[in-house]
This record gives C-alpha cells, sequence and structure tokens, in this order.
C-alpha cells in the first residue's frame, strides 16, 4: 500500500491483517455459500473493538477518522466484503451520529453503541426509489410529540440484523428534497419489521433485507437535525459511504491481485510458471495499475473529510466509481488468470468477482456517480 500511514494506523492494521487471516478467510466461502449473516464475525469484531473504533474515548473508542476506518474496512475486504460490510454499517450510523445528532442524541446513541457489539443500517432504497428520492413512498407524520411512519424499504444492508436503523422519509413531500428527514429508532420498535431477506448474487451474508414500518411511533427526540434537512445529512453521510464503499473496492482488487500473483507463480504451463509469459504479466501489471490509482484518489478525499472539508461530492463519487469499476476488472482479470480454476467455487477470485459487482451498484450506482462528477463540472 503506497499510502502514508501513522504508528497507530500500521499497528491497527497489522492487528486486523492477523484476525482476517486467522478467523474471517477460513469462513469466507462458506458465508457466501449459506449467505447466514456472520455472528461468529460480529462477537470478534466486538471483541476486538472494531465496531466501535470512530466513537471517542470517554464511550470506549479510539477515535478513528475516515481514512482509518477505511484502511480498516480495505484490509478485512481482502478476504471477506461482507465481514467489511458488517463493520462498514455501524460507522456509518456513527458517522451520522457526528454530522446531524445533537449533544442529547450523540450521549445517548453513542452510549449504546459503546457496548462494541452493534450492527447499524441506513435505509433508503424503496421498491420504486431507488437513485429517484422523489419516488419515495414513506410517510413520517407528526401526530402530538409524536411521528407516525409508515413505508417499506428494500435492499437494506444489514436490515435483518441491525441494532440501530437511520430511516431516511418525507416529512413534507409537497416539498419535494427539502421535505426530507432522518430518524434514527432502535430495533424492536413496535411497527418496525424485517421483511423479506434477499438472496443477492454478491454481499452475501450481509442481510439484505426489507425494513418495514407499519404504524411507527417515533418521538420527536429522534429526528436527527431539523424537518426537512435529511437531503444534507444523507449526501454528507453519502459521501463517507461512498470512500469506504471504495477502500472495500480496493481490498477485493488487492486480494484478487494477491492470489493471482501467487498462482502464476506456481501454475506450470508449457514447461514454465505462467508468470513467465508476457501476457500474464502485462495483466498482472495493469491490475496494480488500476490498484494503486484508486487507492491515491480514495484516501486523498478521505484525508480532506479528516481534515473538516465535507464538500467533497465529487471526488468521493470519482473514488468509489474508479474503484469500484477497477474491481470489477481486476477481478475479472485474476479469474482468466486461473483459468477454468478461476471460474470454480472452489476458488476465492469467483466470489470475488461477484462482490465486486455490489460495490458498482451500492451507495449510488456509478453512472449516478458519473452524473454527480459532470454536474459539478458545470457548476449545477
Amino acid at each position: 500500500m503506497y499510502i502514508d500511514q501513522t504508528e497507530e494506523q500500521r499497528m491497527i492494521l497489522e492487528m486486523v491483517r492477523r484476525l482476517t487471516e486467522e478467523k474471517i478467510e477460513p469462513r469466507a466461502a462458506e458465508i457466501d455459500e449459506s449467505n447466514d449473516f456472520p455472528t461468529d464475525v460480529k462477537e470478534l469484531f466486538t471483541e476486538h473493538g472494531l465496531l466501535k473504533m470512530a466513537l471517542p474515548e470517554e464511550y470506549g473508542g479510539i477515535g478513528a477518522d475516515v481514512s482509518t476506518i477505511g484502511m480498516v474496512l480495505e484490509e478485512i475486504s481482502k478476504v471477506s466484503l461482507t465481514a467489511a460490510g458488517l463493520m462498514m454499517s455501524i460507522h456509518l450510523i456513527i458517522d451520522l451520529l457526528f454530522y446531524a445528532a445533537s449533544y442529547e442524541q450523540k450521549k445517548r446513541f453513542f452510549t449504546i453503541i459503546s457496548e462494541g457489539n452493534k450492527v447499524g443500517s441506513i435505509t433508503v432504497t424503496e421498491p420504486n426509489a431507488g437513485s429517484d428520492l422523489s419516488s419515495m413512498r414513506t410517510r413520517a407524520v407528526l401526530k402530538g410529540d409524536d411521528y407516525i411512519i409508515n413505508g417499506t424499504k428494500c435492499f437494506i444492508s444489514m436490515g435483518g440484523a441491525a441494532d440501530l436503523f437511520a430511516i431516511f422519509v418525507y416529512t413534507a413531500p409537497e416539498r419535494k428534497l427539502e421535505g426530507l428527514s432522518y430518524f434514527m429508532v432502535e430495533k424492536g420498535a413496535p411497527g418496525l419489521s424485517t421483511g423479506k431477506i434477499e438472496n443477492p448474487m454478491g454481499l452475501r451474508g450481509g442481510v439484505s433485507a426489507e425494513v418495514v414500518m407499519e404504524d411507527l411511533r417515533v418521538s420527536k427526540e429522534d429526528l436527527l437535525g431539523h424537518e426537512g434537512e435529511g437531503f444534507k445529512i444523507l449526501v454528507n453521510c453519502l459521501n463517507v459511504e461512498r470512500l469506504w464503499f471504495a477502500s472495500m473496492a480496493l481490498g477485493i482488487s488487492q486480494g484478487a491481485l494477491d492470489y493471482a500473483v501467487q498462482y502464476a507463480k506456481e501454475r506450470v504451463q508449457f514447461g514454465r510458471p505462467i508468470a513467465e509469459f508476457q501476457g500474464i504479466q502485462f495483466m498482472l501489471a495493469d491490475m496494480a495499475i488500476l490498484i494503486e490509482t484508486g487507492r491515491s484518489v480514495t484516501y486523498t478525499a478521505a484525508s480532506q473529510i479528516d481534515q473538516g472539508i465535507r464538500d467533497v461530492s465529487s471526488i468521493s463519487a470519482i473514488a468509489k466509481c474508479f474503484a469500484s469499476d477497477a474491481a470489477m476488472k481486476v477481478t475479472t482479470d485474476a479469474v482468466q488468470i486461473l483459468g477454468g480454476y478461476g471460474y470454480m467455487k472452489d476458488y476465492p477470485v469467483e466470489r470475488m468477482m461477484r462482490d465486486a459487482k455490489a460495490t458498482q451498484i451500492a451507495a449510488g450506482t456509478n453512472q449516478i456517480q458519473r452524473v454527480l462528477i459532470a454536474r459539478s463540472l458545470l457548476g449545477k
């Protein structure tokens, strides 16, 4: 990794690398095959404090910044995108709270998260509203001191295992995007339930699910920010989410490259290792070029957020788009280098290729990322 790291970051990554190699890598194929939520991975992360890293020290965290979390997600993604997604889920909630919550809300929810065993879920997508937020049908109506929420979200990552849900709704639909709001809701709230658990192509075990709200009663105290600030909050949350998905895409790519390099050294054809053939060497070199280029833009953007610059929509879109497109290319080439073996589930590059596809779609499709980049260029 050609990115400057602090001594603390190097120590953290070494610990994470050991955990992933010893505990997660042996489970990765089984998690993918079963599509079951990896409770043992959650317990492992809990034991080592990985589900509260970004919390302030007074809440048991280490105050890890966006760059550090990204590096950890990249390391975990080398062996399991699902495990990385589990960790990212609660840190998206933490970032959301840092940005939008009041002092009282931070104290309340940070205390819950400080237990170190919580999973989070950001609920935005609906059956008729993916990139088009104006088509969202989930509504929150104020009655007295409570909001009554009704609606259904779909394809919600960690939706079947989350302890905290950040729910994106319309409180004033007539105002369009200015009528969107965000609420934080705990698992078990009456009227909040999980519907269908999806059976996805990749990112399996992430319990992507429907999240259903039927007369869900939420206190005004659980509204993040003010009514109508939901879109602004979402944009800031997405900037971080896109960078972390870029980090995870880089991890998939690096894992695939590492495996392909080792295979190419050992696989003998025509009397010599295939790594000696220039055609294979060029493929490996191109894979490395894509990874290091993506890594540079991703952590440049992350460092800007760490310096207090939140207006990074364009560069975060560039990072997510480039890194995830690179992951698709790198993993596809890794499958090609392994030939027939690469196409078999006995080898991890097949899973990596399917997981790479998820990074091109999650946190906004790469077509939407290109729209955002173009609008920035055009001053819109």
